[in-house]
């Protein structure tokens, strides 16, 4: 029987791939702490934990009528971002698939009520929401297995809990330990073009607006206090303020591991910080030691 032995939402922000100096100028001469944050996250957890596959919840990565989950069994190749080539550009990357563990997961889509499609072609396109995260926690670990699944755009909150449900029936059903990573932000408006090189500081202040950053810095107290069943409730609410993707990758990492039943606490692994408007942190979540629960069936 395979498990869920750790999960993250961590910030993927193209900051973390820019030269330190260039980090330093848009900061007032500080170092982001996102940074520093996946070195200590890698330390602590890439590198020690018992996992075989990291399945990346891509928030980046949007698809319109199913979910798709990467099949190949190998990626490889150079990446420069069309959205920030600048900054991205010619990006070594080169990591395992688990075609078994994507196929399993498509195998769960219709079960809970959804439709996810394995895809093993090897021109399908990467996004920096995985590649990003790879690049410090994954480089290096040859042994473990990297795969990615995409947020349906045309999907609701029920949406993404029901592909979470599918992921995690198919974690149970197989034999696999597994880290499951929701990539992406809180609250996502961006600074319009002409004022954004005002607010490029990490500085929380620097949020798009006031009703953003409180609504990210109450679910932050809720993540970290395990209250994940209030954000859930309030996602509504949450909403108003635009986050990312939705919020599917988060949604769809809770759906994996019980939803309003999940009371893993977040740790921090880095402050909240801004990136031009949006709401970026990393918060971490071990394993219980009763174990994650079975989650919910379809609805």
């Amino acid at each position: 029987m395979g498990e869920i032995v750790g999960a993250g939402l961590l910030a993927h922000v193209p900051t973390i791939m820019l030269p330190e100096s260039i980090r330093l100028v848009i900061n007032d001469g500080k170092e982001i702490s996102l940074v520093p944050g996946l070195r200590d996250l890698r330390r602590d957890k890439f590198d020690t934990l018992d996992y075989d596959t990291v399945v990346i919840l891509d928030s980046h990565w949007a698809t319109t009528v199913e979910f798709v989950v990467t099949a190949q069994d190998r990626r490889s190749g150079l990446f420069t971002s069309e959205e920030l080539p600048r900054g991205m550009c010619r990006i070594p990357y080169d990591w395992a698939g688990d075609p078994e563990l994507a196929h399993a997961i498509a195998g769960c889509g219709e079960q809970n009520g959804t439709w996810i499609t394995a895809i093993d072609d090897h021109f399908l396109p990467l996004y920096y929401a995985t590649l990003n995260l790879w690049t410090f926690l994954g480089d290096g670990l040859p042994d473990k297995r990297w795969i990615s699944m995409s947020v349906a755009q045309t999907g609701d909150t029920e949406d993404f809990l029901r592909a979470g449900r599918a992921l995690g029936q198919a974690i149970r059903e197989s034999h696999r330990k597994v880290l499951v990573i929701a990539s992406g932000a809180l609250s996502h408006t961006f600074w319009p073009l002409r004022e954004l090189r005002d607010h490029e500081a990490s500085d929380p202040s620097n949020i798009f607006s006031p009703e953003a950053l409180a609504a990210d810095l109450l679910r932050l107290d809720w993540l970290k206090a395990g209250d994940h069943a209030r954000v859930l409730d309030t996602m509504p609410e949450f909403l108003k303020v635009k986050p990312e993707a939705r919020f599917a990758h988060y949604l769809m990492m809770a759906g994996a591991m019980g939803e309003s039943e999940l009371t893993a606490p977040g740790v921090l692994y880095s402050e909240y910080e801004n990136s031009i408007g949006t709401g970026q942190v990393h918060v971490w979540f071990d394993r219980p030691a009763s174990g994650w629960t079975s989650g919910k069936g379809p609805q």
